[in-house]
C-alpha cells in the first residue's frame, strides 16, 4: 500500500544506522555508540562533522580516533577542540584526516592531546618546514619542555609532533610526493642532529676529543625517506685539537675515534631503543666500509684509503646518495668533497655495468616466493627497478655530465630526460609511476608506523589504502588495476634501460671518448679556447681543439680536421636531438673506427 511504504523509507532516512553506512561506515553501530558517548554526544548530529569523517580514508578509524581524542582532552580544550572543528575546515580536513589514515599516530594524539592545536594554523613556514624548524620543534620537547620527562622519551614525543604536521600536510594534498618525502627526509637529519646533542651532553668527555660529522646514505641522504625507514649512516671523525695546544696528541686519532664510537652507538640507541613512548626508527650504520665487521667510526683518511683500494661497485653506488646531516658541518662538506670524485669514476672500473645489474637480480631473488607479487619496494615492477635503472644511467653518462648528479631519483629522472638520456615519454610513466608506488608505500606505513613494503591482503586495509590515494567508486578494485598497470610499465621500461647494450658500451668508454662527447657540443663555428671547459650549468667538460683531432687520429680517421666538422655540425646546439647525438656519437665512433672507411661513416 502506498501509506505502509512512505512510513518506511521515513524510517531508513532516520535511522543513524543506515545514515552512517551510506557515507562510508562500515560499522555503523559501534559508530552510533561512539557519537552518543558523552565526549561527542552535543555534536552527534553535526552533518558537517558526519560528512567531513566520511571523506577520511577510514570513516571508522577516524571517528575512534577523534571519540578518544576528545575524551583524552580537559573539559575546556575537549569543547575548544569540537567547537574549532566544526567552525574551522582546514582543521577538520588536517585532524580528520590523520585519524582516517594512521591508528599509529590516532594513539600519538590518545597520548598527548594538546599537540592537536599545532594542526589549527600553519604559518608560512610551517608550509614546507625545513631542519631548522624541524630542530627547534625537536630542542623545545626535550630541553624546553618540563613536562616530557627523560631526554629519549622527549626525542619520541617532539618526533612524532613534527611527523603529526607531515602527515596532515600530505594526506590533504598540501604537498606532493616528492615534498612529504623531503620533509621526512630533513626530519631525520633534525632528529640524528639532537639525539647526538643529547649524546654530547650525557658524555662530554667524548664530545671534548673529537669531531664528529653523521652522514645520511640511502633515502635519507637523497631527500626521499618514507614514513617508516632504517636511516643509512656513515659517521666520519677527526680529533679535536683544545684552543692554544701546540704539540699535537700522540694517539689523536685513536683517541677521536674511541670518543666518537661512544657518541655514534649512543645515538644509534636513543633512535632505535623502545621507550614508553615506542621508538622513532632503526638507525643502520651496515654502509660503511667493510659493513657490520668495520669500525663503526673512521677518520677521513681511513674512509678515503678504503674507498681507493677495496671498495666494491655497490658501495660507490651508495655513495651517489651521501649527504651530511648532523654533527660537525665542516667535516661532513670534507669528507663529500673527498669521496665524490670517487663516485664518477666508479663506472670506469671492469664489469661495472654488470656488477649493477647482477646485484639488482640478486635482491629480486632473495625475495620469498610468497612475497613477490606483492612487494612494492623490491620485487619486479617495484620501485628499486625504478631507482636502479636511474642511478645506474647517472653512474655511466655522469662522469662526463655534471647535470646528472643529483642524489634524488625524481631529480635525476628529470634530469636525465632533460639531457636527452631518457626518452621523454619513458621518464613521464616512469616518473609517474614512482610517485604512485611511494605514495602507496607511504599510505601503507602510515597506518601502524611500521616498515613494510608489502601490499595487504586485507578486504578493509585494500580499502583504506585505496580511499587514501583518493579512489571512492571501487578503491579495492581501482587500487589493485593502477598497481598491475605501473608495475608493469616501470618493469618494461627497466628491461628496456636498465640492460640495454649501448650502457655497457659508453661504459667501456676511455676517459678520452668521454670528453670528446663535451667537445663535440661545440659549434663548428665558434672558437674553442684550449684545454677550456664548457661553461654554463649542467655542461660537459670537453677536450681541446687539438686534443679531440688527436683523439679521431688515433681512432683511425685520415681526416680528422674533417671528421671533427662534421661530427661538430650533427652534435653542437642545445637541441634535444644534439643532446642524444652527443651522447651516441662517441660510441659510435669506435664503431666506425673497426669498419674498413672509418671516415666514411662520418
Amino acid at each position: 500500500m502506498p501509506g505502509a511504504a512512505t512510513p518506511g523509507r521515513g524510517t531508513r532516512r532516520s535511522n543513524p544506522a543506515a545514515r552512517l553506512v551510506r557515507r562510508g561506515f562500515t560499522d555503523p553501530e559501534a559508530a552510533v555508540r561512539r557519537l552518543a558517548e558523552p565526549a561527542l554526544a552535543q555534536h552527534s548530529g553535526d552533518s558537517v562533522l558526519i560528512d567531513a569523517l566520511a571523506a577520511t580514508a577510514d570513516p571508522d578509524l577516524a571517528l575512534l580516533g577523534l571519540a578518544r581524542l576528545a575524551e583524552a582532552c580537559t573539559p575546556d580544550d575537549r569543547h575548544t577542540l569540537l567547537d574549532t572543528l566544526t567552525t574551522s575546515k582546514p582543521l577538520r580536513d588536517r585532524l580528520l584526516g590523520v585519524l582516517g589514515a594512521s591508528a599509529a599516530l590516532g594513539d600519538h594524539l590518545a597520548r598527548h592531546p594538546h599537540d592537536w592545536h599545532a594542526l589549527v594554523t600553519f604559518e608560512v613556514r610551517d608550509i614546507h618546514p625545513g631542519p631548522e624548524e624541524f630542530l627547534r620543534t625537536l630542542y623545545a620537547h626535550i630541553w624546553d619542555d618540563p613536562t616530557t620527562g627523560p631526554r629519549a622519551d622527549a626525542l619520541r614525543t617532539g618526533y612524532r609532533r613534527c611527523l603529526l604536521g607531515i602527515a596532515a600536510r600530505d594526506l590533504t594534498g598540501t604537498i606532493g610526493i616528492g615534498q612529504t618525502a623531503a620533509e621526512l627526509a630533513d626530519l631525520a637529519g633534525a632528529t640524528l642532529h639532537a639525539a647526538l646533542d643529547i649524546a654530547r651532553e650525557e658524555d662530554p668527555e667524548a664530545a671534548a676529543v673529537c669531531r664528529l660529522a653523521v652522514i645520511a646514505m640511502g633515502k635519507c641522504g637523497g631527500g626521499e625517506l618514507n614514513y617508516v625507514s632504517d636511516v643509512d649512516v656513515v659517521f666520519v671523525a677527526e680529533p679535536r685539537e683544545p684552543a692554544g695546544q701546540v704539540e699535537r696528541h700522540p694517539d689523536a686519532d685513536g683517541r677521536a675515534v674511541r670518543a666518537a664510537t661512544r657518541l655514534a652507538a649512543r645515538l644509534m640507541r636513543l633512535c632505535s631503543d623502545s621507550t614508553r613512548e615506542g621508538t622513532i626508527w632503526p638507525v643502520d650504520a651496515n654502509l660503511r666500509p667493510e659493513g657490520k665487521n668495520g669500525p663503526l667510526v673512521r677518520t677521513l683518511g681511513s674512509h678515503l684509503a678504503y674507498y681507493q683500494r677495496w671498495a666494491k661497485t655497490w658501495e660507490f653506488q651508495a655513495l651517489l646518495k651521501a649527504r651530511p646531516v648532523a654533527g660537525d658541518a665542516e667535516l661532513g662538506r670534507a669528507y663529500l668533497a673527498a669521496v665524490t670524485p670517487l663516485v664518477w669514476h666508479a663506472a670506469d672500473r671492469e664489469n661495472f655495468v654488470q656488477d649493477v645489474q647482477q646485484m639488482r637480480r640478486r635482491v629480486i631473488e632473495a625475495i620469498p616466493a610468497a612475497e613477490v607479487e606483492r612487494e612494492l619496494k623490491l620485487g619486479p615492477g617495484g620501485l628499486r627497478d625504478v631507482e636502479f635503472s636511474v642511478q645506474l644511467l647517472q653512474l655511466v653518462h655522469g662522469r662526463a655530465d655534471d647535470s646528472l648528479r643529483s642524489p634524488n631519483t625524481l631529480t635525476a629522472l628529470a634530469d636525465l630526460s632533460a639531457g636527452g638520456y631518457v626518452g621523454r615519454a619513458d621518464a613521464a610513466s616512469l616518473d609517474d609511476a614512482y610517485r604512485f608506488l611511494r605514495a602507496m608505500e607511504h599510505r601503507i606505513q602510515l597506518f601502524q608506523l611500521r616498515r613494510t613494503h608489502l601490499l595487504p591482503t586485507g578486504e578493509d586495509d585494500l580499502r583504506r589504502l585505496g580511499r587514501s590515494l583518493g579512489m571512492r567508486t571501487d578503491p579495492v578494485g581501482e587500487l589493485n588495476r593502477e598497481w598491475r598497470r605501473h608495475a608493469r610499465e616501470v618493469r618494461r621500461l627497466h628491461e628496456k634501460l636498465f640492460y640495454r647494450p649501448l650502457l655497457d658500451a659508453v661504459a667501456r668508454l676511455g676517459a678520452d671518448e668521454s670528453a670528446l662527447a663535451g667537445h663535440l657540443g661545440t659549434s663548428p663555428q665558434a672558437p674553442v679556447r684550449e684545454g677550456a671547459a664548457r661553461e654554463g650549468a649542467g655542461q660537459r667538460s670537453g677536450l681541446s681543439a687539438d686534443a679531440a683531432r688527436t683523439r679521431l687520429a688515433a681512432l683511425g680517421y685520415r681526416d680528422p680536421v674533417d671528421a671533427l666538422r662534421h661530427l661538430q655540425a650533427l652534435a653542437s646546439g642545445v637541441s634535444r636531438r644534439a643532446a642524444l647525438q652527443r651522447t651516441l656519437l662517441p660510441v659510435m665512433l669506435g664503431w666506425f673506427a673497426d669498419s674498413a672507411d672509418p671516415d666514411a661513416g662520418c
